[in-house]
C-alpha cells in the first residue's frame, strides 16, 4: 500500500510561527513498519519516497502508484533498501538479494517487478527504502556493513563518537543521484550530525532505530530559527535543503540518512556554528 498522500514541505519563513503538531504534520513521519503491510509516503523533496516493509508469511510486491505517472514504479525512480530486522530477500526482475540486518541493496530505474520476503515469519525482516527520480541506470547492487568500510567519527568527551557506513555514494555503490548510508553511535554517546550544516543543494531525510523505549530530539530549521521535534523508535524526520539536521537521544541509538539533489558530494556541506545557533 503507497500513501495517498504528498508531504509538502513549508518556506523557511513559514515554520516561525507553526505549532508543535504543525511541525509534526510536516517533518514527521511515523508507523511505517507494520505487518504484512508495505506504506510509503510521497514527498515534494527532490520528489523522494521514504517507506518501510514488513513481509509476514507472503511476500510483498511494490505497487505502482498514480504520483510516478508511469507504468510501473522503478520505469524513472532508482531505490536504496537496507534492512533492519531479522533476515530477508528482495527479489528484482531475475535477481535475488539477501539482506542481514544493516545490509543495504540498490535498484535502478527500469527496475520493473520487486518483491520483498521474510525468512522467517517469527523474525519477520524490515526494509527501510528510498526511492527518488532518475535519468540513468546501474548496476541492482547489494552491499554488506562491512563492505561499506565503516569509518569513526567524533569523540567520546564529546558525546558523538559514532561509526559510519557508506552504502549508496561516490566511492561505494553508484546511483544516478540517491545517497545513502547508516550512522551508528557508540554506548555513551548521543549526538548526531553536530555541529550542525545544512547543503542548498540536496535534501536530507533521516530515519531513526534501534532506539528502544527512549526518545530522541531532532533538531530543524534554519541556524538562527530552530526547531525541534521528539522522535521514537523507526521514525523519521524530514529535512528541506534549507535546513540543519541533527538530534540528540537519551541513549545511543543508529539512523540512516538519505539525499537526493543536485550533486552526491557527501562532505558538500555548509556548516553552522553552535554558538551561532539560536
Amino acid at each position: 500500500m503507497i500513501a495517498n498522500t504528498i508531504r509538502r514541505m513549508p518556506r523557511p519563513q513559514d515554520i516561525v510561527g507553526m505549532s508543535t503538531q504543525e511541525l509534526r504534520d510536516t517533518f514527521h513521519i511515523s508507523h511505517l513498519f507494520t505487518p504484512g503491510q508495505l506504506n510509503a509516503m510521497f514527498t515534494d523533496l527532490d520528489r523522494l519516497v521514504v517507506g518501510g516493509v514488513m513481509p509476514i508469511a507472503e511476500p510483498l510486491a511494490l505497487a505502482n502508484h498514480k504520483e510516478t505517472g508511469r507504468a510501473y514504479f522503478l520505469e524513472r525512480r532508482e531505490m536504496g533498501i537496507i534492512n533492519i530486522g531479522g533476515p530477508g530477500v528482495v527479489r528484482a526482475d531475475s535477481q535475488s538479494f539477501p539482506l542481514h540486518k544493516l545490509d543495504c541493496a540498490y535498484l535502478p530505474m527500469g527496475t520493473k517487478d520487486v518483491t520483498f520476503a521474510s525468512v522467517d515469519s517469527d523474525r519477520p525482516a524490515k526494509f527501510y527504502f528510498l526511492s527518488c527520480p532518475a535519468h540513468a541506470a546501474y548496476p541492482a547492487t547489494k552491499m554488506t556493513a562491512a563492505e561499506a568500510t565503516p569509518v569513526s567519527l567524533g569523540a567520546q568527551e564529546s558525546s558523538n563518537q559514532r561509526t559510519i557506513y557508506k552504502f549508496i555514494h561516490q566511492g561505494g555503490i553508484q546511483s544516478c543521484q540517491l545517497v545513502m548510508g547508516l550512522t551508528a553511535l557508540e554506548p555513551g554517546n548521543v549526538w548526531n550530525s553536530f555541529p550542525p550544516h545544512t547543503h542548498f543543494r540536496r535534501t536530507e531525510i533521516y530515519f531513526y532505530f534501534d532506539l528502544g523505549d527512549k526518545v530522541l530530539a531532532h533538531f530543524l530549521g534554519e541556524p538562527q530559527e530552530s526547531r525541534h521535534l521528539f522522535l521514537h523508535n523507526e521514525e523519521v524526520a524530514l529535512s528541506p535543503n534549507w535546513s540543519m539536521h541533527f538530534g540528540c537521544g537519551t541513549s545511543n541509538y543508529k539512523f540512516i540518512w538519505g539525499m537526493a539533489g543536485e550533486n552526491q558530494v557527501f562532505d558538500d556541506m555548509d556548516p553552522a556554528k553552535p554558538l551561532d545557533l539560536k
